[in-house]
């Protein structure tokens, strides 16, 4: 496999509702008590005007969609892949009722040798979500590193 050939691949749009519950349930998984998180009478009162989704929320994009994400990269072996990176750039709040589309593709894919696991495959997508509305609200950055093999300690 030739990792030049991934990029500009591009992930076909999906949805992701964005559902009061779930919100709830991810604050909880990251301990965070903030009440923007869970109390709705609290949240409408701020300049949000609802229950806003934690920063890193949109990691669970994968939920929704799989076809066609990192899951589905030929010449990848998904024993040996880790998630390397995230960057997040909001543009507008994302809050309880929203349905986000997300659009992705591969901005960069490069070769690297390792000292513990021998060559490393860096994949990195690009991904842009839009809120009902037709808003873009969310710029992210995903990397994925595929190791050469298991990693040596």
């Amino acid at each position: 496999m030739n990792v030049l050939d991934l990029i500009g691949k591009e992930i076909p749009p999906f949805e992701i509702p964005v559902e009061r519950g779930k919100i709830r349930e991810f604050a909880q998984a990251i301990d965070d008590d903030n009440p923007i998180y869970y109390d709705p009478v609290y949240a409408r009162s701020t300049r949000f005007g609802g229950i806003l989704a934690p920063p890193t929320f949109t990691t669970t994009k994968l939920f929704w969609h799989r076809e066609g994400s990192t899951a589905d990269l030929p010449g990848l072996d998904y024993r040996y892949v880790v998630h390397g990176e995230e960057e997040f750039e909001y543009l507008k709040p994302i809050v309880a009722g929203d349905v986000l589309t997300c659009e992705g593709k591969i901005t960069h894919a490069y070769e690297k040798e390792g000292k513990r696991g021998g060559k490393m495959i860096f994949v990195v997508f690009d991904y842009a979500f839009y809120n009902q509305r037709g808003e873009k609200v969310l710029l992210s950055r995903s990397t994925m590193i595929q190791t050469g093999g298991v990693i040596e300690t």
